[in-house]
């Protein structure tokens, strides 16, 4: 096959004359070069390249060699045309996650009433209803992901799932490595001990007594600063904390007041426990949010707005009325 005579010089001056582009090969293969000894020689790489050598926009006009970028033509129109393409598959992932948005869900599935496992293994409990009625109100496909509590915020932060919908207290801490969504539910803790065993929580009447506390709780930290001449028993799940009491291997115990009641008191192995003093209130303890990464505030957002939602239409207390008998909104229904 011959090759394309070299590109005669531009003219100068008014009888400048625009070059006609070459004579384009419509296939795809190797040019060969012509002569003795020359006939394996490639004279350029596949025949594409010759479709992309159109006439340059700059003043020279050239169609192989633009003189005044000094780029080659081809090249600047391929860089054009992948940029072109790199927008649009853009463009197309983008829509179609707006079409079907996903998201995960961080759980625990131990902390009944509000998470836990069925016999069938399907989560259930007020967390789980709250976390599926938020995910309906914004319009995202949601799935549970089961975590153990003490990984919950490092899974979240290694993108293991996009929110966490725990029961997880708001606290200066957390705050300082996740943000919070307004306040889902608020519910005060309770002490609990053997039928006349203590009249009142004081630090005095539990000098030298075993509380039975969750462990990187706010309660844990009240316990650990307040009654600094007692012993503290850290347990790994709410429900642990009477077990425990129950045993034998504490004297008291500082949980959640709906725990404590709905599945301890009101039940068999509750007989001959009671409540101790009044609820207690702690400054990080009963208000509890649904927690993102720090700085993901578009997603805190749309999950603030859900909220509103599913309170303002009642969707919020139907859920609640299924797992207790006394307001948990705190006054922010």
């Amino acid at each position: 096959m011959p090759s394309h005579p070299p590109s005669p010089p531009a003219a100068v001056g008014p009888g400048r004359y625009r070059q006609k582009p070459p004579r384009l090969r419509g296939r795809i293969g190797f040019a060969r070069r012509p002569g003795p000894g020359r006939e394996n020689q490639p004279e350029r790489i596949f025949s594409w390249i010759d479709l992309m050598k159109i006439p340059c926009h700059c003043p020279c006009h050239r169609a192989d060699h633009c003189e005044t970028c000094r780029k080659p033509v081809a090249m600047m129109r391929l860089m054009s045309l992948t940029a072109g393409f790199a927008a649009s598959l853009l463009l197309l992932t983008v829509a179609a996650d707006a079409q079907n948005a996903r998201m995960r869900v961080g759980v625990e599935g131990n902390y009944p009433p509000f998470s836990v496992i069925g016999p069938d293994g399907k989560l259930s409990g007020f967390d789980i209803d709250i976390a599926n009625a938020l995910c309906a109100e914004m319009k995202v496909d949601c799935t549970l992901v089961q975590q153990e509590w003490d990984g919950m915020i490092p899974a979240l932060n290694t993108r293991k799932f996009d929110m966490i919908v725990a029961s997880m207290t708001i606290t200066a801490d957390r705050a300082k490595i996740v943000d919070f969504s307004d306040v889902y539910y608020d519910v005060p803790s309770r002490w609990v001990a053997k039928q006349g065993a203590f009249t009142e929580p004081t630090p005095d009447a539990l000098k030298g007594k075993t509380i039975i506390v969750l462990r990187n709780s706010p309660r844990a930290k009240h316990a650990k600063e307040k009654y600094p001449d007692s012993r503290l028993l850290l347990v790994a799940k709410e429900t642990d904390v009477y077990l425990e009491l129950r045993a034998g291997r504490g004297d008291i115990a500082l949980g959640s007041s709906v725990i404590a009641e709905g599945l301890f008191l009101k039940r068999p192995e509750g007989a001959g426990f009671a409540t101790v003093g009044e609820p207690l209130r702690l400054k990080g303890d009963s208000d509890v949010g649904i927690a993102v990464r720090k700085g993901d505030t578009a997603l805190r957002d749309k999950i603030n707005t859900a909220l509103r939602a599913i309170k303002a239409d009642g969707r919020y207390q139907q859920i609640a009325q299924r797992y207790f008998t006394f307001d948990v909104s705190g006054g922010n229904s």
